[in-house]
């Protein structure tokens, strides 16, 4: 985040109101797009995410359960210019990271 300059808050802000949403490109994760920028230099900040099941309570087990439905953020980054909705991955990419993958097992 502190590579791109983002804030904490500007994070929370793509996740809880984003332009779209998408497949990420990890397996089961989601991400969330804002635009940003200006007519001359428009850029987008993508959150990449996975939903957590189960997860421990903030308060420690005291007070209600807000883990029901948590995000874990994975990424954050920006992107310049615009990206077309919908757009899958070339093919190419899809294979290496699927490799390297493979090789993290």
């Amino acid at each position: 985040m502190r590579f791109y300059g983002l804030s904490e808050q500007r994070v929370r802000r793509v996740l809880n109101s984003p332009k779209r949403i998408e497949e990420g490109i990890a397996p089961d994760t989601i991400a969330a797009m804002q635009s940003a920028g200006s007519l001359k230099h428009p850029h987008e900040i993508w959150v990449m995410f996975v939903k957590v099941k189960n997860a421990p309570t903030p308060s420690g087990g005291r007070g209600p359960d807000r883990s029901v439905g948590s995000k874990r953020i994975v990424s954050a980054w920006k992107y310049p210019g615009k990206t077309k909705p919908g757009d899958p991955l070339p093919q190419e990419i899809i294979n290496e990271l699927s490799l390297s993958l493979m090789d993290l097992d």
